[in-house]
C-alpha cells in the first residue's frame, strides 16, 4: 500500500479530490484508489471526489470486480471516508451495484458522470 503522505489531494469546497489521470491497468487503477480512500482516512478527511474521467487504458468491470473493488474501498474507508466517484457514462452500472454493494459493507458512496456532481452530493449528503 502506498504510504498515505504520498498521496496529493486538490480540495474544492473543503471536499478533498483525487485524480487518476492516463493509462492504468483495472488492477492498478483500483489499487490507487484504494490508497487515496485510506490516505483520506489516515488524514481525517470525511469526503472525497475520486474523480476518473481521464483515467483510460482499463475495461468496465464486471459484477465480480466490481464488488472485489467496492469491497477494497470499504476497507479503506473504516466508515469514515465519504466517497464520490466521477467516471465515464459506461462504466456506471445502471442499477448502481456499486453503490449497494458499498452501502452494505456500510460504506458512503456514489457515483457521477461529473466532478461538479460528485462534489455537489459530497457537500449535501456526507
Amino acid at each position: 500500500m502506498t504510504d498515505p503522505n504520498d498521496i496529493a489531494f486538490d480540495f474544492a469546497e473543503g471536499i478533498a479530490v483525487f485524480r487518476l489521470v492516463g493509462a492504468h491497468t483495472l488492477q492498478a487503477a483500483t489499487r490507487r484508489i484504494r490508497d487515496a480512500i485510506a490516505a483520506a482516512h489516515a488524514q481525517r478527511i470525511r469526503k472525497l471526489a475520486v474523480v476518473l474521467v481521464d483515467a483510460t487504458g482499463f475495461e468496465v468491470p464486471g459484477l465480480a470486480m466490481r464488488a472485489a473493488m467496492i469491497r477494497e474501498w470499504a476497507d479503506a474507508a473504516g466508515g469514515v471516508v465519504g466517497v464520490a466517484v466521477a467516471c465515464r457514462p459506461e462504466f456506471i452500472d445502471p442499477q448502481r451495484f456499486g453503490v449497494a454493494f458499498a452501502t452494505n459493507l456500510g460504506m458512503v458512496a456514489n457515483v457521477f458522470e461529473t466532478e461538479a456532481e460528485a462534489i455537489e452530493w459530497l457537500h449535501d449528503s456526507v
